[in-house]
């Protein structure tokens, strides 16, 4: 189907002058009497049929199907795949189990509004999926059981993710597998009602359903991340790290104290330092390695960095962006060697604002290899540190770095930048790779100054390209919904913190809950504050235009400072070149407007494919972890209450399931202040609780425990506060009201003009 002749189509029949027409009318109208386009007219009008983009009348005219009656968007199964949601720009669906229509999890879908006489009616958003526009799993691991004949395998597949709610019968496949494996399913068969059959291929084996290396590959298979490159692609890479290191037009920066500072592991080491000390304030210069000179645009390179978006960091592994020869070797800022960089030299006075940023194209050379622990023990210990003579030839510059990290720190804090509590877990390996210990990851003064450094380089980056009207990838975190701040402030006032500052929830700012979360620390209730404060705010993206960053409380802000591992940083890189060289001309930032957009868009998706990722994998060996304890007791906190339970979380940062029937008596699950109550017993966020770990199932990576004994909870009895609604805010609830009672009235006249054959999509 041809895009051109779909919006044609579309356009004639949208028109508020259209008369509905039949098919060979429509046909005249938009291909005249060209009769080399017959097939591909009819075949486009039937694929818009069943995509519920056009309605095709008893009489054969042709229409757009009635507004509000039909739904556009994305499909999230629940738990167990049993029923779910469609979310859409119109909002959120139910989809009631009868009516989901063999559609699974994450597919596109149309969906059409349940009539009010309908026995599934409820609350006026339920919805039936009537046709799947994109199908979103292609492939699936699960357990195989059954048997192999001939070279031929035989038997059924049952979904590892348990959104999938099916088992799905194999068909032609020569792969060798036992029963109790783990294989790789592609589907060739897809259901076209409840209850259909599912066909699938298997097309590879990874192992015992229970092992570790197994359920590993597993997750990066879900995740489509590909721990190896091809090796055209590593050729090419190392093509491109052999060539020699020249000065060119590049500023030489060779002589200058430029170092880096990263953790002991670091291998990709993308950003260096230095620091001068002026009369007005301070040049910091950030100084990052120049990827964008070895992995040219369009190259399979190029190509390769896009498609994977991140580096993606596992508890005992890194599967990298680049190819290591251009990772781990031409690219990375290593200490005494000539490299090429992209600097962004910048002024700022003694308070911190940034006066001036200049960018440039250059070449260094690190003085030295900082390691975050080794620095930290000379800030805390000094000269009687026994790192102190390694890096004597740059403390005199560390020490002024030291100076501009603490009133960036203070500058960020006054603007209202929000810090969050989180505890990060570090997990030990034996030799054997089984975890032997989880442990809290700590963050020194000097992570903290290459984060502030890092921050201050990326707004000062963005601000330049904005001030001069160039493209950008912007790093957006939008303001939060005022109804999810209004339900956090209830939450929070209900655990005695002070949520004065957040009275307005139209007009919330990072300050304001800044200042929450301030209170809730001196509570000692800043974690469970935190955790819920993080689920009501917006998730960060990527997009070609500015909309701020509420969290670090800035209006411009990009990433410029990672290119080794992430690929909007190499985005920006190429803009930045590109105005270096000169290509400020309308087809060039047409062209690079073009690119950024596209670059924000992959760039926000991959993301969200890595960090779900990442958290499998720890998730994973968190669950091998706790195996090694089953049937003991821990003392652990409570850090989230739901409705079939609340998980606790261990002083070892591993988490578990207390289910609520393991509970005994019926409970009352309180959504506002997030409690369990039953009688006078209540289980909330924060509370001491002892546990008793019960299983550890590494399939689908899901700790149980069972109660032992819990503290008292804080007496919080749920009081709604009153918020007064600004009368604008009134109005826009009144008026969606209003209009969703005139789209149910609507649907109710339009959506029983004929039954929908079984099986149509």
């Amino acid at each position: 189907m041809t895009k051109e002749l779909k919006e044609q189509i579309l356009e004639i029949i949208s028109s508020p002058i259209y008369t509905p027409l039949g098919a060979e009318e429509l046909f005249e109208l938009v291909c005249g009497n060209s009769e080399g386009k017959v097939k591909e007219f009819f075949k486009t009008l039937c694929e818009m049929e069943q995509s519920f983009e056009i309605f095709v009348s008893k009489k054969g005219k042709i229409t757009l199907p009635e507004k509000g009656l039909f739904v556009r968007g994305t499909y999230s199964a629940s738990s167990h795949g049993r029923f779910g949601f469609v979310s859409s720009d119109e909002g959120e669906f139910f989809v009631p189990p009868a009516l989901t229509c063999g559609v699974m999890n994450g597919d596109r879908v149309v969906a059409k509004r349940v009539s009010a006489r309908s026995k599934f009616y409820g609350k006026g958003n339920e919805v039936e999926i009537v046709a799947v526009s994109e199908r979103a799993v292609v492939e699936f691991t699960g357990e195989f059981e059954g048997f192999s004949s001939k070279g031929k395998l035989f038997g059924e597949v049952r979904p590892d993710n348990e959104r999938l709610d099916f088992v799905a019968t194999i068909v032609g496949s020569s792969v060798t597998a036992q029963t109790g494996d783990k294989v790789v399913c592609k589907i060739t068969k897809y259901p076209l009602y409840d209850g259909d059959r599912i066909c699938v291929k298997v097309i590879e084996c990874l192992g015992r359903h229970t092992s570790r290396e197994a359920n590993y590959r597993a997750i990066l298979r879900e995740h489509a991340i590909p721990p190896y490159f091809d090796d055209v692609v590593l050729n090419e890479a190392e093509v491109r790290s052999n060539e020699p290191i020249c000065v060119d037009n590049r500023v030489d920066l060779r002589d200058k104290c430029i170092f880096t500072i990263d953790s002991e592991s670091a291998k990709d080491l993308d950003d260096a330092i230095s620091i001068e000390k002026t009369e007005n304030g301070y040049i910091l210069g950030v100084h990052i390695a120049d990827v964008s000179h070895y992995v040219r645009e369009g190259s399979l390179l190029d190509k390769e960095a896009m498609s994977r978006g991140t580096s993606v960091y596992f508890t005992d592994k890194v599967v990298p962006m680049l190819p290591p020869a251009l990772s781990n070797g031409a690219c990375s800022l290593n200490a005494g060697v000539d490299r090429y960089a992209l600097s962004a030299i910048i002024t700022l006075d003694m308070a911190g604002n940034i006066k001036d940023t200049r960018l440039c194209q250059s070449i260094i050379r690190s003085k030295a290899r900082g390691v975050y622990s080794e620095l930290n023990d000379i800030i805390a210990n000094g000269n009687a540190s026994e790192f102190y003579s390694k890096y004597a030839h740059i403390l005199g510059d560390f020490g002024i770095m030291l100076e501009l990290y603490g009133i960036l720190a203070k500058r960020a804090q006054d603007a209202g930048a929000m810090e969050l509590e989180s505890d990060e877990a570090h997990i030990i390996l034996n030799d054997e790779g089984h975890p032997i210990s989880v442990e809290r990851r700590e963050r020194g003064e000097s992570e903290r100054l290459i984060e502030q450094f890092m921050l201050c380089a990326n707004r000062a980056v963005a601000e330049f390209l904005h001030k001069h009207s160039l493209p950008c990838i912007y790093r957006v975190h939008e303001s939060p919904d005022p109804e999810k701040i209004r339900a956090f402030s209830v939450f929070a006032s209900n655990l005695g913190v002070d949520t004065s500052s957040i009275r307005d929830c139209e007009n919330v700012t990072p300050k304001s809950l800044s200042l929450v979360l301030e209170s809730a620390r001196e509570l000692g209730k800043a974690e469970a504050v935190s955790g819920v404060l993080l689920r009501s705010l917006m998730k960060a993206k990527y997009l070609s235009e500015p909309k701020g960053h509420f969290g670090l409380a800035t209006k411009l802000y990009c990433h410029f400072t990672s290119p080794i591992r992430r690929y909007p940083d190499l985005g920006v890189h190429r803009i930045v070149k590109a105005y270096l060289n000169g290509e400020t001309d309308k087809a060039s930032i047409s062209r690079l407007s073009k690119y950024a957009e596209k670059n924000a868009t992959e760039s926000s998706q991959n993301e969200l494919r890595a960090l779900y990722a990442e958290r499998e994998i720890d998730e994973l060996y968190k669950t091998i972890y706790m195996g090694d304890f089953i049937g003991e007791e821990m003392d652990a906190t409570i850090c989230s209450v739901t409705s079939f339970g609340f998980f606790a979380r261990c002083d070892n940062l591993c988490e578990g399931l207390v289910p609520l029937e393991s509970l005994g008596s019926p409970f009352y699950f309180d959504e506002a202040s997030l409690t369990l109550s039953s009688g006078k017993r209540t289980f909330a966020l924060g509370q001491r609780v002892k546990i008793r770990v019960k299983e550890a199932n590494i399939i689908t990576r899901r700790v149980t425990f069972s109660l032992v004994s819990a503290d008292e909870a804080d007496n919080m009895p749920f009081h709604p506060i009153e918020v007064k609604r600004s009368s604008k805010e009134k109005q826009r609830k009144k008026g969606s009201v209003r209009s969703k009672k005139q789209s149910y009235r609507s649907n109710s006249r339009g959506i029983s003009r004929g039954k929908r054959k079984k099986g149509r999509r």
